[in-house]
């Protein structure tokens, strides 16, 4: 100060204070330095965020929308909550799988935690989630899931199915509830050893519950909630669906009761079996995962399968017939390729490779129905992502749609076109950018299963029946308007199963 003092020959307060402006200015060059390393985003408002800005009805496609002008990795304020998007293709690729490790979190939103409590898979991280991913994908491998032990099951149920599509002759009705059951059973018979009557009022409860979970999960409601959990009180989506999960979760208490009162620990019949048997055996173990093996942890891992191993194959398998009904053109190469290579007999997984039309349908119906727009993690420790810093702990929204509508990696994005999996000599073709079910550590754990269903449940049906609008509505009518919630699905819609005549 002295220095200053007699170079310019002013006051000591003015020196002070002159001082005090030079590192201001400093500091505030450093903090932009710093901030501007961070993404780019739209301005925010206190408390609110970015709320005003946000349609929380279709969230997904707005924060798409909101990619292409702040770009492919950007920031956003959900209410105070942070959050970094992540669109397109290689971005998304480069984060799940090339930094696995650092965007391997799950990131919980509060509501979320309230009814999981850190349990089970889908909404757990840690050592927790590492020891009851594990002990599920070896269970379920031992069952059967996506190989020959999993197929009898998917064609025995199949019989069941087709007897519902029959049962109407080919009269207009909505296949939701039906598909809804089917792929309800198919997870159910390995989870508890055995499948449910489609009339049996306490299965349909479930299957019907379920259903309004995943539709309450993603609503507004919850949304705020999510942004401003002191609101919980006030707020009807949230209250019912906490009392949805509730009654889910007493559902499964009574089965899971049923089963250790007939456990066998010579003999498993399901996944639950092999979580009670285990938890017997780790009782007298020291092993520190041991501690791993508790109720709340198999009651919450049971709900996450079941939801999980419902609703998207489910909605998916809607998608695929309403696009059949308005595609009839591309209904026909299938049932011709169909009729051709099986001859009307069942089809089996192994038919797959011998069926490449059939194959880019069934993706590409996949692709545009983009059943889960998006994955919710967060970091695991600080990260660069594209020159951008994201610091520990940051909520990041991985949007799944914008890969399987990138412009870049698909030559008609926004149509439905499954020459996207098919070469100039008509062979199926795989397609990095066909991430449906996510990629990296978190990858759908059911991923083998589904499209082992999808593919059984879809050849058997366009073999058995003709899909085509209601009388008095033409194709180009029929309403491809997709239903957010935390899942997509079709708007509600009926369709007539026409059985076919294949003598002719």
């Amino acid at each position: 100060m002295a220095v200053v003092q007699e170079l310019f020959q002013i006051p000591s307060v003015v020196t002070l204070l002159v001082s005090v402006l030079v590192l201001l200015i400093l500091y505030l060059l450093i903090d932009t330095q710093i901030r501007g390393k961070e993404p780019p985003g739209p301005r925010s408002l206190p408390l609110l965020g970015n709320l005003l800005q946000l349609d929380l009805k279709r969230l997904h496609l707005n924060l798409f929308q909101l990619s292409q002008k702040y770009g492919p990795v950007y920031t956003i304020y959900f209410g105070p909550k942070k959050l970094v998007v992540v669109a397109g293709y290689k971005i998304v690729k480069e984060a799940l799988v090339n930094l696995g490790e650092e965007f391997g979190d799950r990131d919980i939103p509060p509501v979320f935690k309230d009814y999981a409590k850190g349990h089970g898979i889908v909404f757990a991280n840690g050592d927790s989630w590492k020891e009851m991913r594990r002990f599920a994908l070896s269970t379920l491998r031992d069952f059967g899931m996506g190989k020959r032990g999993s197929e009898e099951k998917i064609i025995e149920e199949i019989h069941y199915l087709t007897e519902v599509f029959e049962n109407f002759k080919g009269k207009p009705f909505d296949n939701t509830e039906a598909l809804m059951h089917t792929t309800s059973n198919i997870i159910s018979s390995i989870i508890y050893g055995d499948r449910f009557d489609y009339d049996d009022p306490h299965f349909q409860e479930m299957v019907t519950q379920t259903k309004r979970n995943v539709q309450l999960m993603a609503s507004p409601g919850v949304l705020i909630y999510d942004m401003f959990p002191w609101l919980g009180w006030w707020l009807k989506d949230r209250k019912v669906l906490m009392e949805g999960f509730k009654f889910t979760l007493t559902q499964i208490k009574q089965m899971i009761r049923k089963l250790r009162e007939t456990l066998n620990l010579e003999e498993r019949r399901g996944f639950v079996d092999s979580y009670l048997i285990h938890q017997q055996k780790m009782k007298t173990s020291r092993e520190q995962e041991s501690g791993y093996y508790h109720d709340e942890n198999l009651l919450m891992t049971v709900a996450n399968l079941f939801a999980a191993g419902t609703d998207t194959t489910a909605n998916t398998l809607r998608w695929g017939l309403l696009l059949m009904a308005k595609y009839p053109h591309i209904q026909d190469r299938v049932q011709e390729e169909l009729d051709r290579v099986t001859g009307g007999r069942q089809t089996r997984i192994e038919d797959r490779k011998n069926l490449p039309y059939t194959d880019a349908v069934i993706h590409e119906m996949q692709r545009v129905a983009q059943v889960t727009p998006l994955v919710r993690h967060s970091t695991s420790c600080d990260v660069v992502l594209q020159g951008y810093s994201i610091k520990k702990g940051t909520a990041v929204a991985l949007l799944l749609s914008s890969v399987l509508s990138d412009e870049s990696e698909w030559e008609s994005p926004s149509t439905f076109n499954p020459s996207h999996f098919l070469d100039d000599q008509g062979r199926f073709i795989k397609r990095d950018a066909f991430m449906p079910f996510s990629a990296g550590r978190r990858l759908c754990i059911g991923e083998s299963l589904a499209r082992m269903e999808i593919f059984l449940f879809f050849t058997t049906l366009l073999q058995k029946f003709r899909f085509t609008p209601p009388p008095g509505v033409s194709e180009s009518d029929l309403d491809q308007t997709p239903v957010f919630g935390f899942t997509v699905s079709p708007t509600p819609h009926t369709l007539c199963a026409q059985p076919r005549d294949r003598s002719s």
